[in-house]
């Protein structure tokens, strides 16, 4: 068990049925009634994020989550297929378990797949990839606005916003996180 005047960035643990990990947390001290801890925690098999505050004496169960490293190798419809990199068995996970985690991801990308108690609640894509733009309209010349973006199509299908004067056929590096352009490779 672990209570909420324990808690730090990370940390997981169960409420309500669900697994939650906190992202954010924040003690508080009010000048007059009780202290309580503000968090902002992820629900790690929806992937939606809520605020909720805890009385610090508040206790939960922790929540044993672990990572493996699987490639990704393909997908076919509705089923994606992951290769476990130590013993090379292929495990096939829905659409649903992997929401928008693919969208910058490669077939041959190395990924984390969430585990909790043996049962698949996610997947991690690397935090940095490089994909080459496969379509965007060019930039012209004396354009150049500070900060001015426009859309382009890497090859995984995903949109991201590109500087002007990145051009089809570059290759960038994207934040998975943020979806964000970085710089160009």
């Amino acid at each position: 068990m672990i209570s909420a005047g324990e808690f730090k960035n990370g940390v997981t643990f169960e409420m309500d049925g669900q697994v939650y990990q906190v992202i954010e947390f924040q003690h508080v001290k009010p000048g007059k009634g009780a202290a309580f801890v503000r968090t902002k925690l992820k629900n790690l098999i929806t992937g939606a994020t809520i605020e909720r505050s805890f009385s610090p004496t508040d206790k939960f169960p922790r929540a044993e989550v672990s990572k493996r490293d699987m490639q990704y190798l393909y997908n076919d419809g509705e089923l994606y297929y992951f290769m476990d990199e130590q013993t090379f068995e292929q495990m096939p996970l829905n659409s649903e378990t992997i929401g928008d985690a693919l969208k910058f991801v490669k077939e041959n990308t190395t990924c984390k797949v969430v585990f909790f108690k043996d049962q698949v609640i996610g997947v991690e894509p690397p935090i940095f990839v490089e994909l080459e733009v496969t379509h965007t309209e060019p930039g012209f010349k004396g354009d150049t606005a500070t900060g001015a973006t426009k859309p382009a199509i890497v090859e995984t299908g995903a949109q991201v916003k590109v500087p002007l004067f990145v051009n089809q056929g570059d290759i960038i590096r994207i934040d998975t996180r943020t979806g964000e352009y970085l710089e160009r490779v």
